[in-house]
């Protein structure tokens, strides 16, 4: 998932400056909610991957 969030921003700023601005934001924004999807599901893993023992 972190690839994804990672090549959506990269076609974001490719598209950023060729002046494609429909698709820079569509990409922006699709990479803004695979990133917080992301960092939501790390802090679960976080808390709920290792129990102490």
């Amino acid at each position: 998932m972190l690839r994804l969030s990672i090549s959506f921003i990269v076609l974001a700023i490719i598209a950023g400056v060729f002046g494609f601005t429909g698709i820079a934001a569509g990409a922006a924004s699709i990479a803004k909610i695979l990133f917080v999807l992301f960092i939501v599901l790390f802090v679960i893993s976080l808390l709920f991957g290792r129990k102490a023992v």
